[in-house]
């Protein structure tokens, strides 16, 4: 996929729906595609984040690990949808870990120079921080819920 059609492909996608032109291209050009086949692991829980995903085909597994036992999978994600929020927020470390439950197509975009742009470039860092901060609003109450689901207690709301 060229850098142009890198483009067209994220100007059309919902997440950035709206999103200025020159921000779209700059997020284009920080964008490599990425193959990773099943069982792969994406980041893993505590490990430094500079990275962000966009999964184009296949299934990528966003699991919390356990200390105990077996991981616990929050979500499942699929086509055009996001991943990754860790390389935006201090400390910079994976809050989740992923792990591919297919061969799978994604788009791996470099966190750190679009950080760096967002520093540079309020306006560019204001409407990157807003999408993402849904994301991290979605992937939070996600994880909320599966751990409800799976660890409710007697009593506990």
């Amino acid at each position: 996929m060229s850098k142009q059609t890198i483009e067209d492909y994220l100007s059309t996608h919902a997440f950035f729906s709206g999103m200025d032109n020159s921000f779209v291209r700059f997020l284009s050009d920080s964008a490599t595609e990425l193959q990773i086949t099943k069982g792969g692991v994406l980041f893993q829980y505590g490990k430094p984040a500079d990275k962000f995903y966009l999964v184009r085909k296949g299934k990528v597994s966003v699991q919390v690990p356990a200390l105990m036992g077996p991981t616990l999978e929050i979500q499942t994600l699929g086509e055009d949808q996001l991943l990754g929020w860790s390389w935006l927020i201090p400390p910079y470390r994976w809050n989740f870990q992923a792990r591919a439950l297919e061969d799978s197509d994604l788009l791996e975009f470099d966190g750190s120079a679009i950080l760096a742009r967002c520093q540079e470039d309020p306006k560019f860092g204001y409407d990157v921080f807003k999408r993402f901060a849904t994301l991290m609003s979605e992937r939070l109450d996600a994880a909320r819920q599966k751990m409800m689901d799976e660890w409710n207690p007697p009593g506990f709301a």
